[in-house]
Parts: C-alpha cells; structure tokens; sequence
C-alpha cells in the first residue's frame, strides 16, 4: 500500500470522528442528568472542541498530502498531528475509556491508528 493512501485513509479517520462527535453532541450533554446550564454549555463546548480539532487534524492531513507529501513541512505536520492524535488517545485512554459507552472506549484505538496511519504514510516514498 502505497504512503500516500495511508495517509489519506489516517486524515479521513480523524476527520470522521471528528464529524462522528458533532452529531451526537446534545444527547451527551442531556446523558449528564440534571446538571447547571453552565456547566451543560461546559460540556457541549469539551465535545464541539474536540470533534473541530479532530476534522482540523485530518484536513490539515489531507491538504499537506495533497500538496507535496515528501515535503519538509509535510513532515512537521505529519509528526504534529501525530503527537496530538496520541496526547488526545492518552487523555481519552484514562477518562472516556473508562465509560461504559462503546463509542468512548473506541477513541484511543481510532487516535492511535490514525497517527501510525500518517507517519508510516509519511515516511514511505
């Protein structure tokens, strides 16, 4: 499989979920029981965010594939995006894994392969 394709497949994959969170974001928030309406905008805002960094990671993917895959800033982005997508499994890996909604627990895995899938595309010529 050729670099280019991986790392299309890992943008999508962030890209996706990142859409994925958007949807839902009001039944989230409404699962959280009585709770302030700060503290409803609270949530909502944690879930909008990530789901807009997440379409931002797998678009700025995208676009410096697009552009010139092999190039040096390529490579800072694939490795920053790479970096973020594991901080975020990490964050996801000790508090929503810890839910017991499926959706939850698959953040980690998503995140992580979607980083492996950028850098090995990446690095392949």
């Amino acid at each position: 499989m050729n670099g280019t394709l991986l790392t299309y497949i890992g943008s999508f994959l962030a890209f996706g979920w990142g859409i994925a969170h958007l949807f839902p974001t009001r039944n989230v928030v409404r699962s959280f029981g009585d709770v302030s309406p700060d503290n409803k905008r609270n949530i909502a805002m944690e879930w909008i965010n990530e789901g807009v960094f997440l379409i931002f990671l797998g678009t700025l993917t995208a676009i410096v594939t697009f552009l010139d895959r092999q190039s040096p800033i390529a490579q800072v982005v694939y490795w920053t995006v790479f970096g973020a997508l594991n901080s975020l499994s990490l964050i996801s890996l000790f508090t929503g894994f810890r839910n017991s909604l499926l959706p939850f627990k698959l953040c980690p895995f998503i995140f992580t392969g979607s980083s492996i899938l950028i850098v090995i595309g990446g690095r392949l010529g």
